[in-house]
Parts: C-alpha cells; sequence; structure tokens
C-alpha cells in the first residue's frame, strides 16, 4: 500500500499511457477489418467471422476510451484541477465508470443477442449526457469558473477534455454504426439484401471519414497530455 501511495501518480500515467495505445490501435484494427465485413464480394460467414474479429479488437479500444477520463481526472485530483474528488469524491468517480466499464463488457459479451443490443443503446445514452457535462466543466474552466480549476499554464487540461468529449462524440457515431452491423447481418443471414448492402457501404463510407478525424483528435488528446504547451 505504501508502495501505491508513493508511486501513485505515477501508475496513474502508466496505465493511462496504456489506455491511450489500446484506443489508437484498437480503431486502427477495427478500421481494417471494417473493408472485409462490408465487402459484399466475400461470403456471408467469411464477413460474419471478420465482423467477430471487429469486435474482439474493438473491446480493446472500447475499455480504453472508458478509462482515460477515470484516470485523467485522479490525475487531475493529484495536480489540484478537479478539487471535488477530494476525499471520498475519487472513489465515487471510479465507481461510475466501474459501471460503465461493466456495461461496455456486458454489450460485447452478449452482442448477439437482444439483451447485448440493449445494453449497447443503454451505454450510447450514457454518453450523451456525460459529453454534455465535459463540455460545460470545460467550457466553465476557461471561463474560470466551474468544477475544474486552472489558469495560466494549466488550460491544456480543460482543453484536453474538451478535446476528449469530442473524440467520445465520434466514437458513439461508430459505436451505432458497429450495432447497425449486427442487426443488418441478422437481415442478411435470410438471404441476399441489395437495401442492407447498400446501407452498409453508405455507413461505412461515413465511419472511415470519422476515423480520420477521430485519429487526429486522438493525437492532439495525447499532444497536450504530454507537452503542456499552454
Amino acid at each position: 500500500m505504501e508502495f501505491l501511495e508513493l508511486h501513485e501518480l505515477a501508475i496513474l500515467r502508466w496505465v493511462h499511457i496504456l489506455a491511450m495505445v489500446y484506443w489508437l490501435g484498437g480503431e486502427w484494427g477495427v478500421f481494417q477489418t471494417s473493408y472485409h465485413v462490408t465487402n459484399p464480394a466475400l461470403a456471408l460467414d467469411e464477413r460474419k467471422r471478420h465482423m467477430e474479429t471487429a469486435y474482439r479488437i474493438d473491446i480493446l479500444a472500447r475499455t480504453g476510451i472508458v478509462l482515460l477520463l477515470p484516470l485523467g481526472l485522479h490525475m487531475g485530483k493529484l495536480f489540484g484541477f478537479v478539487p471535488i474528488l477530494e476525499g471520498a469524491g475519487v472513489w465515487w468517480m471510479w465507481a461510475f465508470f466501474a459501471v460503465w466499464l461493466a456495461m461496455t463488457w456486458t454489450a460485447f459479451i452478449k452482442r448477439e443477442t437482444d439483451l447485448g443490443i440493449a445494453v449497447t443503446k443503454a451505454e450510447e445514452f450514457l454518453r450523451y449526457p456525460l459529453i454534455a457535462a465535459l463540455v460545460a466543466a470545460a467550457g466553465m474552466s476557461f471561463a474560470g469558473s466551474g468544477p475544474i480549476v486552472s489558469g495560466e499554464n494549466n488550460f491544456w487540461y480543460p482543453s484536453k477534455m474538451g478535446l476528449y468529449a469530442f473524440a467520445l462524440v465520434i466514437g458513439l457515431f461508430l459505436r451505432v454504426v458497429m450495432r447497425r452491423w449486427t442487426a443488418r447481418f441478422r437481415i442478411l443471414a435470410a438471404g441476399p439484401d441489395a437495401a442492407q448492402e447498400a446501407a452498409l457501404a453508405r455507413e461505412i463510407g461515413q465511419a472511415r471519414i470519422a476515423a480520420y478525424i477521430y485519429w487526429v483528435t486522438i493525437a492532439s488528446v495525447c499532444f497536450l497530455g504530454a507537452v503542456k504547451p499552454f
């Protein structure tokens, strides 16, 4: 316990880096696999195997993105940026994100069932108030008020928070696309369907554009956390 207390910030930073690596690397893996998932020239069973691979890669990215926020907030508490987390506040914060992570893994494990789709939708809905809260907290911090304390040479922290919120928006869109894949493949299992194939092609085109923006955003979040330029 003394070791953990002595190296608390360093350990949090280490896990934070790992979460960022799995987030960025996982999204690249899903991006590449999506070419085979949406290729109508392949047999449906083969496409479904690629979709299974995409989900197994994506769960690491999802885990990373969920963990990044509590890790960042915990480190922010240690830096003095998030005073509301002092005392028991940090444990309540971790409890909330433990529930979110449990929902994420439940949605993954049960992804081929109605329960999995329902949990996925609930997890997506959870992001809306969270995104709004992050944007509001970042904006209030720049205005010199609110739960996040920052000032000269520390504006990188709320900026990073705002970019993370933007990344959640993009991630939300990509999650919706993957959820639609599951539903569309259920229909395609019954036989060829030109409308579903067209929808897959349209959605994957949109998702690839979103993915490029996603990577730039993730890289920017990394830059702010590492360089702390302002």
